[in-house]
């Protein structure tokens, strides 16, 4: 079966991002700066030949989609599945305040403890295996073709690791930039790694995904 090209986006910055806050299944709009990233993705893109533009059902996602989508005749698809993570009690909260409440969970969480959700919130092994199974759908209707995922931080980062066969528990060291363009490929052996954090078309860094 020939493979799927994937280009993978994480949205547009927030206020939130800003502020280093937790988002979540929190639905944050985009920020004027994230505005105009997706604007940049738009001169960015022109010349892929996508098939299908599909995007996390969170307003972030969906409004840095709809530019590029829109300049290429293409609808977004929304998919639940590529939502960003479900932080629960944590959602709203910056690092510090989260560590200052609960130090414990806090501690498991950035360990990466695969079997740690917050309250209320999901497993980093369930958030992984919904959202890497998710693309991996989206990606098998289209063999030898080309779509855009337009996600979250953790889901870009739960993909790279996919794609790269990197434990969930191995320390980050990539970046997974707001607005950012990263190339996957897919086949039904799973996801290969082509190019990764493409942000020439940004006039400044994109805010990195904390680890």
């Amino acid at each position: 079966m020939e493979a799927t090209r994937i280009i993978a986006i994480r949205h547009g910055e927030t206020d939130w991002n800003a502020d280093t806050r937790i988002q979540g299944h929190t639905d944050i709009p985009l920020n004027a700066h994230g505005r105009w990233q997706a604007q940049c993705l738009t001169q960015a893109l022109a010349d892929e030949p996508l098939q299908a533009v599909y995007a996390s059902d969170l307003g972030r996602a969906v409004e840095t989609a709809a530019a590029f989508a829109q300049a290429a005749g293409l609808p977004v698809q929304r998919e639940p599945g590529l939502r960003e993570r479900r932080f629960g009690c944590f959602e709203g909260l910056r690092f510090d305040e989260i560590e200052q409440r609960w130090p414990e969970d806090s501690l498991r969480w950035r360990r990466r403890d695969p079997d740690f959700g917050p309250e209320g919130g999901e497993t980093l092994r369930a958030f992984y295996d919904r959202c890497v199974t998710a693309a991996a759908q989206l990606a098998a209707r289209h063999p030898g073709q080309s779509i855009a995922l337009v996600s979250h931080g953790g889901v870009l980062d739960c993909l790279y690791r996919a794609a790269t066969r990197l434990d969930l528990q191995a320390p980050r060291t990539w970046q997974v930039g707001n607005a950012a363009v990263n190339r996957l490929l897919h086949t039904p052996q799973g996801f290969m790694l082509v190019g990764w954090s493409d942000d020439m078309h940004l006039a400044r860094p994109a805010l990195d995904e904390p680890a």
